[in-house]
């Protein structure tokens, strides 16, 4: 398999040349996912699905297959996410200790608590080398951030009975203004624009950083790292700030984790389906947890792993993920399995307590995925109002230059397809 950053580019060229084709193929982005339906690359599935596919049908909701389906033809099996988001606010309790703060609960209080992380040399060095915020490039792990705002970014609201595309809201603005002022006092990780994860991650594990957006998994990722490194860094996870109008909450993800697809030109989309049947059927327990006597077993009524021979086989998850499905005893069970000292399941109890879904629920229209490149590439300028090199006005210009490049389109498509499928 290529390099995350390549597959996409690798995925394009297979199915635009035709050439050594496999029967099954993985498409990750929506965008790319309907631009090959509407290159009339992709094979329907109905048939196959309805004689081969009774476990896929039982366990995979309408909300998915929404997602998938054009013209009234299923194109692909979709995966989904075992969790609804991804996003958890950790801050270092020892910090907020040392510098007599209270655990934060508004945003004023966040803002406080980002400033004294910053200026109050929480490390005790005598320098002023850290930070009370980072994140990452395309401003990813911020959601909550946002959500005290009451948007979320690439994110489809309803306002007065229409869907509206919430980057070109007025509460946008305001959250840009936030972040631009964080910045311009300091107070946030100034390279944060070229962080990948890898970065910001060894910046937490320095010791650098006093809060941060991860995921709802990092307990036993980056913060179990920087407990080894520094056995005194008391991480928790907090709950999502209040803005000034009450307004609070995380945002959801693309409910559609995966697309499995078949191109055109292969002969055995039958096979494919069975496969994935499997593997929502009678494969799941063994895929998800791995053998049981060899990987986990039942210890008190409940499920207990060896970490040992779990790591050994990581390779079931590459399967699992073909065909994730919501079984929440089956998540809770494996999530507690692994140590309750990670809060796997306390961390997305939070987390889904505070969801903001997409108020859209179909596939790319049309418009979106002729246009994507285009209208992403607007968003630059979200980077530039916070590093100070636009000002804020420059937002009003992103919404006019947005709509008039296709964005009133494709919220035309997005509003057609939202009333035609309501309940």
């Amino acid at each position: 398999m290529p390099p995350v950053p390549s597959y996409e580019k690798t995925i394009d060229t297979i199915i635009s040349t035709e050439q050594d084709l496999p029967d099954m193929i993985t498409v990750n982005s929506p965008i790319q996912f309907a631009k090959f339906v509407t290159q009339n690359k992709l094979q329907p599935l109905d048939h196959w699905i309805d004689t081969y596919g009774a476990d896929l049908k039982r366990v995979i909701p309408e909300e998915l297959w929404n997602r998938v389906r054009y013209n009234g033809s299923i194109y692909a099996i979709p995966s989904g996410q075992l969790v609804k988001g991804k996003e958890i606010i950790y801050i270092r309790r020892d910090w907020l200790d040392k510098l007599n703060l209270p655990i934060p609960v508004t945003l004023e209080d966040y803002k406080a608590a980002i400033k004294a992380f910053s200026e109050g040399d929480p490390d005790g060095n005598g320098k002023r080398d850290t930070y009370g915020f980072t994140m990452m490039k395309d401003l990813y792990h911020s959601s909550p951030l946002f959500g005290a705002f009451g948007v979320q970014l690439n994110q489809w609201t309803e306002r007065e009975g229409k869907l509206v595309y919430a980057n070109v809201l007025p509460e946008m603005k305001e959250a840009l203004s936030f972040f631009a002022e964080l910045y311009r006092q300091g107070w946030i990780d100034p390279d944060f624009p070229i962080y990948r994860s890898n970065v910001m991650n060894e910046k937490i594990i320095e010791g650098k950083i006093g809060m941060f957006s991860g995921a709802w998994y990092d307990t036993r990722g980056v913060i179990a790292q920087s407990l080894k490194k520094d056995p005194k860094a008391n991480w928790i996870a907090i709950d999502y700030p209040i803005g000034k109008k009450g307004k609070q909450g995380v945002g959801a993800l693309n409910p559609v984790f995966g697309h499995q697809v078949v191109p055109k030109g292969s002969s055995h989309a039958r096979e494919v389906i069975q496969f994935l049947n499997f593997i929502a059927g009678g494969g799941r327990t063994s895929l998800v947890l791995g053998f049981q006597n060899q990987v986990w077993d039942w210890k008190d009524g409940k499920i207990v792993s060896e970490f040992n021979e779990h790591d050994k086989h990581l390779y079931r998850g590459i399967y699992s993920a073909l065909v994730n499905v919501d079984e929440r005893w089956l998540l809770r069970a494996r999530m507690d399995s692994y140590d309750k000292k990670f809060r796997l399941n306390e961390n997305i109890e939070k987390l889904e307590k505070h969801i903001v879904q997409d108020a859209y629920g179909g596939p790319p229209p049309p418009t979106l995925v002729r246009k994507w490149n285009e209208l992403y590439s607007l968003q630059e300028v979200f980077v530039k109002i916070i590093l100070g090199l636009e000002s804020t006005n420059s937002f009003d210009d992103y919404v006019k230059r947005w709509y008039e490049s296709g964005g009133a389109q494709v919220t035309k498509e997005v509003n057609d397809w939202h009333e035609s499928h309501k309940k």
